[in-house]
């Protein structure tokens, strides 16, 4: 009798010890998963554009600026 009850004592303590890892992976990966995907829906789309407005900007101030040969020949006149 006792190691019946020895043997069932183990088991509980072992379903119970698995239960707990299982729960401490299930947040892990929900946590991981949703700040995954925060980064994805949020933060990304506004990265991206914040560097659109970047390079339109960077290519409408270099299409202002003058070629040398253009400088010189505004000076000439």
């Amino acid at each position: 009798m006792g190691t019946l009850l020895t043997l069932f004592a183990v088991g509980l303590v072992t379903l119970v010890a698995v239960g707990v890892v299982l729960a401490v992976l299930g947040l892990v990966f929900s946590l991981t998963l949703g700040l995954a995907m925060f980064l994805l829906t949020k933060v990304a789309p506004v990265i991206f554009v914040g560097w659109l407005v970047l390079k339109l900007v960077e290519r409408s101030r270099a299409r202002r600026a003058l070629s040398a040969a253009d400088e010189r020949w505004l000076e000439d006149r």
